[in-house]
């Protein structure tokens, strides 16, 4: 499934209507450059879920855990990571057993750990305008969306 968006609130607007559908063990994998929007998709995501709490990048943390919602958000960025083993170094299967949705910015560092993900990519084709394309996981219809 494809959408465009002309602005955050709008991106924003379709990730939470995405995270309402989510259920639990979800793992979405972001694609696409700095700056695309994939924070502002998972604050999206978050509201979805039912968190209400400040989203922010873990560029510096690895993760950031919000438990306010009616399951959990694991926020990773994967920057910094060399390679899947890594992920799993810092407890990957942990975060994944609790049953919550764990959201992964820079996926493609840890491509081998994304197997069965939610695949989202972010393309820019405006200041503010961006191409979103939702594929594998559950089975949504764009409808849904």
């Amino acid at each position: 499934m494809t959408f465009t968006t002309s602005s955050p609130a709008e991106t924003e607007s379709l990730a939470a209507r995405l995270g309402a559908l989510l259920p639990p063990g979800t793992v979405i994998a972001y694609r696409g450059p700095l700056g695309a929007g994939k924070t502002a998709f998972t604050r999206g995501l978050a509201r979805g879920l039912g968190i209400r709490e400040p989203v922010t990048s873990p560029t510096y943390t690895i993760v950031n855990e919000y438990l306010s919602g009616r399951m959990p958000l694991f926020h990773f960025d994967m920057y910094r990571l060399s390679s899947a083993d890594d992920l799993f170094d810092i407890g990957w299967e942990d975060y994944l057993d609790r049953g919550g949705v764990c959201a992964v910015e820079w996926s493609e560092n840890v491509a081998e750990a994304m197997t069965g993900a939610v695949n989202v990519t972010i393309d820019v084709t405006g200041p503010e305008t961006r191409r979103i394309t939702i594929e594998g996981g559950p089975d949504l219809a764009a409808s849904e969306l």
